[in-house]
């Protein structure tokens, strides 16, 4: 059982770390272009996040904090 969680946990760390190494290219490709390399907006998601986060306070700020230890490298 063990093993098997251990293989799920690396495919899920490898399958973010594949995304999180898109996202930039995406976001620099739609600033550089003008044009969305998919059909989703991803600055105006990103922002809208962003704004909604600032909007709510202390509880965006907690959200924040949350959503960034996901994503801080463990070591």
């Amino acid at each position: 059982m063990e093993k098997v969680i251990n293989y799920l946990t690396g495919f899920f760390k490898g399958l973010v770390s594949v995304m999180m190494a898109i996202i930039p290219v995406t976001i620099l490709w739609t600033l550089l272009t003008g044009s969305s390399v998919f059909e989703m907006d991803i600055i105006g998601n990103f922002m809208g996040m962003i704004n909604a986060l600032g909007k709510s306070g202390f509880t965006g700020l907690l959200a924040l904090i949350f959503v960034f230890y996901f994503f801080v490298d463990k070591k």
